[in-house]
């Protein structure tokens, strides 16, 4: 079974759970490394007004000369 766990891993390579994981023996785990920084939380909580906005066709046809 699998099961996800988010973390941050500092430069010095140390990870860091950012909830506490319990199990009942070790286990291997895969680390997978976004390299892109955080999206500030702002910018989600923005993203579902923008869209309504900026999501129609003639938004589309707008900016159509730059696809």
């Amino acid at each position: 079974m699998l099961h996800s766990v988010e973390a941050t891993i500092e430069a010095n390579g140390k990870v860091r759970l950012t909830k506490p994981v319990h199990l009942k023996h070790a286990c291997r785990a895969i680390v997978t490394i976004f390299m892109k920084p955080e999206v500030p939380e702002i910018s989600l909580l923005s993203e579902q007004s923008l869209a309504a906005d900026w999501d129609t066709p003639e938004e589309d046809n707008a900016w159509s000369h730059l696809q």
